[in-house]
């Protein structure tokens, strides 16, 4: 499947040529639109259990849409809900990325989206929760962000913090810790980022260059200034 990332920046959009036959998973809602040779269908990606779970445990939709070129080729156009970045990420099958719970926009024929559940510790502070999503087999996959996606490629043994606000999307192999970002409490909540991701390499985390929380915390003071 050739693909293009149109308008990349704050308001990136994906246009997909698909052959005959061929097909793609979406999040629901993501078509802005296709040719007539294609046919949308609700599904509900891993069956009834997988669509709960990624409804009620990652917060995304119950559903999810398939898009098939049906009556030959054709294209579709594909958006994220926000402002920010789209990046197409090339899987080998070799191993699978983790996404936090709203990163996921599309994937071509041959990836499987699930949900993954986190330890206790991560899932109370991670800003995670308790499940993200598991994303594994080859093809290609698009995923969203607020702001700009920037990787960040980790040698063996090198480590990184990052504050868990600004993830995106991380190697499964990779494992991390939560800790604070400071080296009290109090300095630790006083810059601001109290606890943050000690990420561990070999391997590529995704991060986004803002943060949503701290947007709604600008939105809500401006509000409460007036």
């Amino acid at each position: 499947m050739n693909y293009d990332i149109l308008h990349p920046g704050a308001f990136p959009i994906v246009k997909c040529d698909l052959s005959p036959g061929e097909s793609l998973q979406a999040e629901s809602d993501a078509m802005v639109s296709m040719s007539t040779t294609m046919d949308i269908k609700g599904t509900v990606s891993g069956g009834l259990l997988g669509g709960l779970a990624r409804k009620f445990l990652t917060g995304e939709s119950f559903f999810t849409q398939r898009i098939t070129a049906a009556r030959g080729e054709g294209s579709v156009l594909l958006a994220p809900p926000t402002p920010g970045d789209v990046a197409a990420i090339p899987l080998d099958g070799s191993h699978g990325l983790r996404l936090q719970k709203t990163s996921f926009l599309a994937a071509t024929e041959g990836i499987e989206v699930q949900t993954k559940m986190q330890n206790l510790m991560k899932g109370f502070f991670s800003k995670e929760g308790f499940f993200v999503i598991n994303v594994t087999g080859k093809g290609v996959l698009f995923v969203s962000s607020y702001g700009a996606i920037h990787p960040i490629v980790l040698e063996a043994g090198q480590e990184v913090i990052i504050d868990n606000g600004h993830l995106v999307a991380w190697d499964e192999s990779m494992d991390y810790s939560i800790e604070k970002a400071s080296n009290g409490w109090v300095s630790s909540i006083t810059s601001g980022e109290c606890l943050v991701c000690r990420f561990k390499g070999p391997g590529t985390i995704h991060i986004q260059t803002r943060n949503p929380s701290g947007f709604f915390n600008w939105i809500r003071g401006a509000i409460s200034a007036k």
